[in-house]
């Protein structure tokens, strides 16, 4: 439900959380109503990457599940609750002192905060599963290439983007955007004007659906067919 509305960052609260749901109250109105919390809780990264949006984050799940449990008068969903999970790290101290050096520290798939890239594949952060396998496809190829890089245009024009990819290759940029899975929703026209700061510098874009990268053996298939565009690209300079 949460996903066909667009709802990414409550969908990554409950694709990642370990959940549990404990009586609260009760009321014998009715004869007995049950009143329940619900409880996610959720690793650390993802829950600092919720920042002040926690208790919104709270109040849509809330509202999703609630209308599950309409036709039970006498259970009733109060709250949602999400929490970190305490994780034990006898290096915390060592670990919190190179972050402070700046090890670590990434503007990698930061940017948009109404979508949450909640999926990590080597130390790097990913949207959905076909981003992933794209990412792995174009590995094994050994093309030069950015998952989720940051791009800003200073100025009184100020913008900041997030490619899905960008690929370099034979002295040509391009621009990679999957398209059609449960974390994008934008219209085309969304999606060409989101892009059009780098269209206007010469950047070649290209998009491919989800589909085409549902499983590594497509994805494997859809890198190959990118990497030909872009020797189109090249030799028609």
């Amino acid at each position: 439900m949460l996903a066909d509305q667009g709802a990414t960052k409550e969908v990554a609260v409950l694709a990642n959380s370990i959940a549990g749901i404990r009586q609260i109250d009760y009321d014998n109105w009715n004869g007995g109503t049950y009143i329940y919390g619900l409880f996610l809780q959720i690793p650390v990264w993802l829950f600092g990457k919720l920042s002040g949006q926690k208790q919104e984050c709270e109040y849509r799940i809330l509202e999703a599940a609630q209308l599950m449990l309409e036709p039970f008068p006498n259970d009733i969903l109060r709250s949602v609750t999400i929490t970190p999970i305490p994780e034990a790290d006898q290096d915390w101290r060592n670990r919190a002192t190179a972050w402070l050096a700046g090890n670590g520290v990434t503007n990698q798939g930061r940017v948009r905060s109404d979508n949450i890239a909640s999926r990590t594949v080597d130390g790097l952060l990913f949207r959905s599963q076909p981003e992933i396998f794209l990412y792995q496809a174009l590995k094994s190829l050994g093309v030069s290439f950015a998952p989720l890089p940051v791009f800003v245009r200073g100025g009184d024009s100020y913008r900041r983007i997030e490619p899905d990819f960008v690929i370099v290759k034979s002295g040509i940029m391009l621009v990679v955007e999957v398209d059609g899975d449960t974390v994008h929703h934008e219209t085309p026209a969304e999606a060409h004007g989101r892009t059009t700061m780098l269209v206007h510098e010469g950047v070649y874009v290209e998009r491919v659906t989800a589909s085409e990268c549902g499983s590594r053996l497509k994805a494997d298939e859809c890198a190959r067919k990118i990497l030909a565009v872009l020797e189109k690209y090249r030799a028609s300079r």
